[in-house]
């Protein structure tokens, strides 16, 4: 410095960050990151557009007239319609994710039936008190999906609690394609709300999975399969936005040179390390930086409108330019409702968008080991903290492993929590679904978060399976879920007791 004049250093970044966007170059709300915020991880309704068919029929003299079942007049239909508005109401309210319920639409000829209109996007939820079978075959939906809930003894019983047969549905074997019926027999419900919630979390889960955009700071990749991002886009119809460390580097030398961006992450810092059960074991200086990548991340996120972000190079290339790893960054995004992921592989991604999307809870991408006495190591250094979406789970801060760098959470999940994993083979298009316990959280020489998880079933099945891939786990059993969703994606399902 000389006579007040910059540095070249100073100069050089005060020309970067003029070139920068301006929400880069202004200072971050001091609510931006905060742990007490209730976990939201967003995404659109689905609609759910309800239909009741019934016939009124004419009394006949000495003849069969009527069909079985409980709606034969306009009186019980009304009365039915209003149950089924109620228990919908009732299930929209329960629901932890998004739902749109339209008003019920009685339907009693064929020709009334043919001439609904279809909304792709929606759900058609037929309720098929009486009715002839033409009249189903043309409620049934050609575009979208579609669920069938009849009832035996919730209500009046339905006709078509017998009369549905494989006549008018497909059988669970039986692919998706031209001339087969729209619905199968999996679509179909029987008296429970709760089977019918969990169907409609998987097709929520599936409105928020095809189509979804991804921000892929440093490029997409996959492992060991180069070519699992086209896959992606093309299959899954996912949004891949790539940014590049040339046009992000300059951002962050900005960022730490910015005194109120420091302060701001300094503050965040002291509050995070406040939280309960929170153990410093690295430099402090590595915590801040990591909240000053997070406060980066909001806004790449924000201006690219987007919701996921996985960042390639994290092993390497962030570790120079950050001045720390972006370990805890990731697990801070994750906490809070959006899905952050490290290494960039489109070969997991996909599947950690649908679970994160089913279980409406944080999950955690993690490095594979091999199956032994019916036990798998999982480990990562991204371990996000609020797995179950309410609560912060006790971590120890620690560097990267690999590095021995930057700051990376040693997350302590509980003994005996029950889990769902996803395993993609590849860029194939076929996932194995596993379930497991949580046995131990040891301190292996690996990534830092690290659970022993004993696997339910068969596992050996799991020794085909080896291929040193990431899977994705999640708090909770969603294997239904995500098996009623795979075929609505284009994946083949497989499970640990059926391979």
């Amino acid at each position: 410095m000389c006579c007040g004049a910059p540095s070249r250093r100073q100069f050089l970044l005060s020309a970067a960050a003029a070139a920068l966007p301006p929400t880069a170059q202004v200072a971050w709300r001091d609510d931006l990151w905060n742990p007490e915020r209730p976990y939201e991880p967003g995404g659109k309704p689905l609609r759910i557009e309800p239909v009741l068919m019934y016939r009124v029929p004419v009394r006949r003299e000495a003849a069969s007239w009527k069909s079985w079942g409980g709606v034969q007049s306009e009186e019980s239909a009304a009365a039915e319609a209003s149950r089924i508005e109620q228990e919908l109401k009732t299930l929209a309210a329960r629901a932890s994710f998004p739902l749109e319920i339209a008003p019920v639409v009685r339907v009693s000829t064929v020709e009334a039936a043919a001439a609904l209109p279809q909304t792709p996007e929606a759900v058609r939820l037929i309720y098929p008190a009486t009715g002839s079978g033409e009249m189903l075959r043309a409620l049934m939906p050609t575009q979208g999906d579609g669920v069938i809930f009849v009832r035996r003894r919730s209500g009046p019983l339905y006709y078509w609690y017998e009369a549905l047969s494989t006549r008018y549905l497909r059988k669970r074997t039986d692919p998706r394609r031209s001339g087969a019926p729209p619905l199968s027999v999996e679509d179909v419900v029987v008296d429970e709300l709760g089977e019918l919630e969990w169907r409609l979390r998987a097709l929520t889960a599936v409105r928020n999975f095809l189509g979804a955009r991804v921000v892929a700071l440093g490029g997409a990749r996959g492992k060991y399969a180069p070519e699992a991002p086209q896959v992606a886009r093309e299959r899954f119809r996912l949004d891949i936005v790539e940014v590049g460390y040339e046009e992000f580097a300059p951002r962050v030398r900005a960022a730490l040179s910015d005194a109120r961006k420091i302060a701001q992450a300094t503050a965040w810092t002291d509050r995070y390390l406040r939280l309960p059960e929170t153990k410093l074991e690295t430099e402090r200086r590595f915590v801040i930086n990591a909240f000053i990548l997070y406060g980066l991340f909001r806004e790449l996120l924000r201006e690219h409108d987007a919701s996921i972000l996985t960042i390639a190079g994290c092993m390497g290339t962030i570790l120079p330019i950050a001045e720390t790893t972006a370990c805890l960054t990731l697990s801070l995004l994750n906490d809070e409702g959006r899905l952050a992921l490290c290494e960039s592989d489109f070969v997991i991604i996909p599947a950690c968008i649908l679970l994160w999307r089913i279980a409406r809870a944080p999950v955690f991408l993690h490095n594979s080991t091999f199956p032994h006495g019916g036990l798998v190591t999982c480990a990562h250094c991204t371990a996000p903290r609020r797995m179950n979406g309410v609560r912060y789970e006790p971590a120890r801060i620690l560097t990267h492993y690999e590095s021995d760098y930057g700051a990376a959470p040693k997350v302590e999940m509980p003994l005996g929590r029950r889990v769902t994993f996803l395993n993609p083979e590849y860029a194939t298009g076929r996932w194995v679904g596993m379930r497991g316990t949580v046995e131990a959280n040891p301190f292996y020489e690996i990534c830092r978060s690290q659970q022993d998880v004993r696997i339910e079933g068969d596992w050996r099945r799991l020794l085909d399976e080896v291929r040193d891939s990431h899977w994705v786990m999640a708090y909770g059993d969603w294997l239904q879920e995500a098996g009623y969703a795979a075929p609505r994606i284009g994946v083949r399902w497989e499970t640990c007791e059926r391979l």
